[in-house]
């Protein structure tokens, strides 16, 4: 242990003094020209001091067959200054003795198109291996038991005890109920494979676009940070790492259906026989797949109002500026509706037309939240009412909300309970004077009362046309004669 610690230290230490920016740079290497039939004919990309994000097809090759691929990543330190890489090789098996073409070729690697010219390879008979003779007389180099061979270090695969899982916490929910989806990484508290997540934003934005249902809506959790929790599943200990989250609110009764998706994580493979300034592991990569998930959905139970009503756990809170005012008055009443469910999609209450009292379109406000699987907040309805009648009002009246508790599996209305009062002379009839119409009602009171015919005389009319054109000859006379 007290060797492993000095090594961290010392490679720490270096980092720290030889850290020095570079730019990222992508080459494309080519195999020999010649391969044995026994060999294998490689194609390497290589990101220098930058990240193997993504990268298109290798190409195919006449006489060869594509055997998988490999990566590898690697940090150097060369005086005081660091480097690092990351490759990805394509392995391609000879078929048939001969000469064959590798064309022209590109690749997308991260984005940007890379091009290499292609070359003549040539597949001959299987080539003896021989062994490295440059050895020490007794065939072992004492330097390789304290910094480590290279080219002897052997890596190997410890199996992970971890998994990709997409969870809700309801199997069925009613039409417009909420229910919550989890995609989370699990790591068994016992696993002994290294493991890293690979760029998990870039990923995410992937996944969602194949993960996100389109017919319900959604309330985003948007995590920011990955943290690691406690959980346990079956008796066993895990850590949970919560990539998204998000409540889904069903629009219609389609089945809401997340498929499996992939995930890339970061996988290391470790030293068999690890040195003191030898790697101890070597980085890779293997994606996991989620397991789909289906959620059903229920229809409400027949009511006049099934197909317009919300669907959660609310409770009513209002207010009232005023208890008593006078006949012309006006007031503030909040109807706020307050709970657990989709708060954006809910509607105002309608009221019941009358003349009794003027409402105005309410000024609406709201306030979501969204934590511990659930999505809470409020709706506020804010009215302006002019009162015309004298006498004891009940807003109950005028003012409830019909919605669906899924809990408890039935309707619910959240009535108003304020009432108030009215004094003064009825306005019913005077709410035109509250506007200055001008002129025209002040001349009321002069005018007859007696019936005209609606026959109108034009005698005035046409002598003012005459008039009107006679000034336009005149004017006309003087231009010309001038």
């Amino acid at each position: 242990m007290r060797i492993t610690s000095s090594k961290f230290i010392l490679v720490a230490c270096l980092f720290c003094l030889g850290l020095v920016a570079k730019a990222q740079s992508t080459t494309v290497e080519l195999g020999p020209d010649e391969v044995g039939l026994n060999q294998l004919f490689t194609i390497k990309v290589t990101v220098l001091n930058g990240k193997l994000k993504s990268y298109t097809d290798f190409p195919n090759i006449d006489g060869f067959a594509k055997r998988g691929t490999s990566s590898s990543s690697s940090t150097n330190i060369i005086n005081g200054q660091v480097s690092s890489s990351q490759s990805i090789t394509q392995r391609y098996l000879p078929l048939e003795e001969g000469t064959y073409q590798l064309e022209d070729f590109s690749l997308e690697v991260n984005g940007e198109e890379i091009f290499s010219k292609g070359k003549r390879i040539k597949i001959i008979p299987p080539v003896e291996t021989r062994r490295n003779t440059n050895r020490t007389p007794y065939g072992h180099n004492p330097f390789d038991d304290l910094f480590g061979s290279e080219r002897d270090s052997e890596f190997i695969d410890v199996k992970e005890d971890a998994f990709l899982a997409l969870t809700t916490d309801k199997d069925e929910v009613y039409l417009g109920e909420g229910f919550t989806a989890t995609f989370a990484f699990y790591v068994a508290e016992d696993n002994r494979a290294p493991l890293q997540f690979n760029d998990p934003g870039t990923q995410l934005s992937e996944v969602l676009k194949t993960l996100r249902p389109t017919n319900s809506w959604e309330e985003n959790f948007n995590i920011e940070s990955i943290f690691g929790e406690k959980v346990e599943i079956n008796g066993k200990g895990y850590m949970k790492y919560k990539i998204y989250r998000a409540t889904y609110f069903p629009l219609n009764l389609t089945p809401i259906v997340f498929p499996s998706v992939p995930f890339e994580m970061i996988k290391y493979q470790v030293a068999k026989s690890p040195s003191f300034f030898g790697r101890d592991r070597k980085e890779d990569f293997k994606t996991f797949y989620s397991k789909e998930k289906t959620v059903k959905v229920k229809p409400l139970p027949p009511h006049p109002l099934k197909d317009v009503v919300a669907v959660g756990s609310f409770v009513l809170d209002e207010k009232m500026s005023k208890r008593t005012l006078q006949t012309g008055g006006s007031f503030e009443y909040t109807f706020g509706i307050y709970g657990e469910g989709n708060i954006s999609g809910i509607s105002p209450p309608k009221i019941p037309e009358n003349k009794n009292i003027e409402f105005y379109p309410p000024d609406v406000s709201q306030d979501i939240n969204r934590s511990n699987s659930k999505v809470t907040g409020s709706k506020k309805f804010t009215y302006y009412g002019l009162p015309n009648e004298p006498g004891t009002y009940d807003m109950g009246d005028y003012f409830s909300w019909v919605y669906f508790d899924p809990k408890a599996a039935k309707y619910d209305t959240l009535k108003s309970q304020v009432k108030f009062e009215v004094t003064g002379e009825s306005k019913r009839n005077n709410s035109i004077s509250s506007v200055d119409l001008g002129s025209f009602y002040d001349s009321i009171e002069d005018k007859s009362n007696n019936l005209e015919s609606l026959t109108e005389d034009k005698t005035m009319q046409v002598l003012a046309n005459i008039l009107i054109l006679a000034m336009f000859v005149g004017a006309g006379f003087i231009y010309f004669k001038k």
